[in-house]
């Protein structure tokens, strides 16, 4: 049975994380930098030194996580790719078991989830789907308006409930089923997330797709247009604007 893929959130999204300046040492400066340019393998190398400069700190744990998951689409080997999701799944609970109350530390847990759930057999992919939304509900009570656990919430929310009856019906009698999920839901989880951070594209290309979830075409088609406005914010934001543009072609 082929689940759909795109259930789960395939990007590492920009999880921002807060650090004071004095805490910023010569490595850590040039690791943030090398992430903030896009440039992948510089930053995990340099987060690494960090990390064995300063062992046991959450936040570059976490930094640590989102380079492994990035760099999952630098390859184009599902054995490698499968590593690295590990990888990026290993530190993310590492930075959660020291900081568990760090909303950032507990969407990285969701996020490598959805990214190793998309190597994984059907059982440990609903397996890990549950783990998407169950970590992305517990960073929006951490902090309610943190804008990409919104952003997670309604991609998944979107995708479960596109699924159709009869793999739907499959997962229920094999696998337990899914918890319930909506297109509804998909949209005011995108709308929050699009409130709380209007300048990012990826936000306002899944409100756009939920809204076609939803069945309101046109809504959607502006959204797109919106996001297409918007400057390259992150990394991952020239893949969001290729599939705005695809799906505005398809709506014609």
């Amino acid at each position: 049975m082929n689940l759909p893929r795109a259930w789960l959130p395939l990007l590492a999204l920009g999880l921002a994380g807060s650090l004071p300046a004095a805490e910023a040492t010569p490595v850590l400066q040039q690791a943030l930098a090398a992430e903030a340019r896009g440039d992948t393998r510089t930053a995990l190398a340099l987060f690494r030194q960090a990390d064995a400069l300063q062992p046991d700190d959450a936040f570059i744990l976490q930094k640590i996580s989102r380079q492994y998951s990035d760099a999952t689409g630098e390859t184009t080997d599902v054995a490698e790719k499968q590593r690295l999701c590990r990888e990026a799944l290993a530190y993310a609970q590492r930075a959660v078991a020291l900081q568990p109350a760090s909303a950032v530390n507990v969407l990285s847990l969701a996020i490598c989830y959805g990214k190793l759930g998309l190597y994984s057999d059907t059982r440990t992919k609903i397996e890990y789907s549950r783990h998407v939304k169950e970590y992305a509900e517990q960073a929006l009570v951490l902090d309610p308006n943190y804008d990409y656990a919104h952003h997670v919430l309604g991609r998944w929310n979107y995708e479960v409930a596109s699924l159709g009856l009869g793999t739907r019906f499959i997962v229920r009698l094999i696998y337990g089923g899914l918890p319930p999920a909506s297109t509804a839901e998909a949209v005011r989880q995108l709308q929050r997330a699009v409130e709380l951070s209007p300048r990012l594209p990826s936000h306002r290309v899944e409100l756009g797709f939920a809204l076609l979830a939803d069945g309101q075409p046109e809504a959607a088609r502006l959204m797109f247009e919106q996001a297409l406005a918007l400057p390259r914010v992150e990394k991952h934001d020239d893949e969001a604007f290729a599939r705005a543009r695809a799906a505005l072609s398809k709506l014609g």
